[in-house]
């Protein structure tokens, strides 16, 4: 696959629904390694989640498509948050998994938030179990904070099939 052809879009409200369906694919799909359909169930997000984040005036939610058509090949979204970014809606298409293209885009807003925001420090947040995932960020240079919490229930982002899930927060500065 060519990563060259592939150039972060600023996503628009009307990609709303788009978005929310490539996120729940990514991590509630049958397919890929992303996929985490064996601890949790529900979808990852819904489409009103994805419209609020894009009403952030402090964040900017990016995608790519895949080929010339408007299917959508990734999202990512950075919002500033006092002197760092979170990243957040991180998702490739799991036909498109593991060839470079997380990787590429995950670098691509990592430039934008630091030439744009202004900022050094990124934040985000992983379940702890998915070590295959967590492998895949600190090999991209974020650092486990030793921050954990709980499962986030509140956020209705899925509801655990296994007991005892939590979330790690991740840290990169550069």
């Amino acid at each position: 696959m060519n990563i060259d052809r592939f150039c972060l879009k600023k996503a628009y409200h009307e990609q709303a629904q788009a978005i929310a369906d490539l996120i729940n694919l990514t991590y509630r799909g049958e397919i890929g390694w992303t996929r985490e359909t064996h601890i949790i169930g529900g979808d990852r997000t819904s489409r009103y989640e994805i419209e609020m984040a894009l009403m952030n005036t402090d964040a900017h939610f990016f995608v790519t498509y895949q080929d010339q058509s408007q299917s959508l090949a990734s999202s990512i979204y950075v919002a500033k948050e006092n002197t760092h970014a979170y990243i957040g809606f991180f998702s490739v298409h799991p036909s498109l998994q593991g060839m470079g293209l997380g990787k590429y885009v995950l670098a691509q807003a990592e430039i934008f938030a630091m030439e744009t925001m202004g900022v050094c420090k990124f934040i985000m947040f992983v379940v702890s179990q998915r070590q295959e995932l967590m492998a895949f960020y600190e090999r991209r240079g974020y650092l486990r904070t030793g921050q954990i919490e709980a499962y986030p229930l509140h956020m209705s982002i899925g509801v655990p099939k296994v007991s005892g899930l939590t979330i790690e927060y991740l840290e990169k500065i550069v």
